[in-house]
């Protein structure tokens, strides 16, 4: 579970009685982990239309208008039905702006029966690429992206995604196998098996910044 703790606990309970100033702080103390899934999963063709911080305040509008309903039933943890909530404004924004470009369901992926948008190789690529302390010529950069698109893109899906919770968005083994439905040992094989792969495609980029 995301919030085990009784500050936590005490935090919902008074944002339930209509606390604003503790919904605030349940809200801001996820933001900064919320805020790399956004980045991470923003379809690149968005980037610089859509800023991430204008997705976390719609979700957070959200969130304080439902959460009398979610505290009557909380089947997720709170961090998971936040995490939901800012992934089904994610996908909003792409069929709003995409349209039927993003309608292919393989560029979902579900969380608890719901889905939002996937962690793409190209997205992966582009937080790689930040890595990249060498000087390169755009030519350059723009075929090792493509190199490292490609490389992704051979990865199997579930494993990439593993990577994605796991390396990107910073959750732990736990978090990671509650996200995707799977066992902790499944979500630790996988990972394992997704940052050899991972490794192997870095270590033939120069300049990359290893850790």
């Amino acid at each position: 579970m995301t919030d085990p703790s009784h500050e936590s606990t005490d935090l919902l309970r008074r944002a339930g009685e209509g606390d604003t100033a503790a919904l605030g702080t349940l809200l801001e103390a996820h933001r900064k982990r919320l805020g790399r899934m956004v980045r991470l999963r923003l379809d690149p063709r968005l980037q610089g239309r859509v800023d991430p911080s204008d997705v976390l305040q719609e979700a957070f509008l959200q969130a304080a208008r439902r959460l009398a309903q979610y505290l009557r039933e909380p089947k997720l943890p709170f961090f998971f039905w936040l995490r939901f909530l800012t992934g089904q404004k994610l996908l909003e924004l792409h069929r709003r702006h995409l349209g039927a470009e993003v309608r292919d369901a393989g560029r979902e992926v579900s969380l608890y029966q719901g889905a939002m948008p996937e962690a793409s190789s190209a997205c992966l690529a582009a937080q790689l690429m930040g890595k990249i302390t060498a000087p390169l010529q755009a030519a350059i950069k723009a075929e090792m992206k493509l190199r490292l698109q490609e490389a992704l893109n051979r990865m199997d899906p579930t494993d990439r995604e593993v990577l994605a919770l796991r390396h990107f968005e910073q959750l732990n083994n736990t978090e990671t196998a509650e996200a995707l439905g799977i066992t902790p040992s499944g979500a630790s094989s996988r990972y394992l098996r997704a940052l050899k792969r991972l490794k192997d495609i870095l270590g033939q980029v120069p300049g990359f910044i290893e850790g």
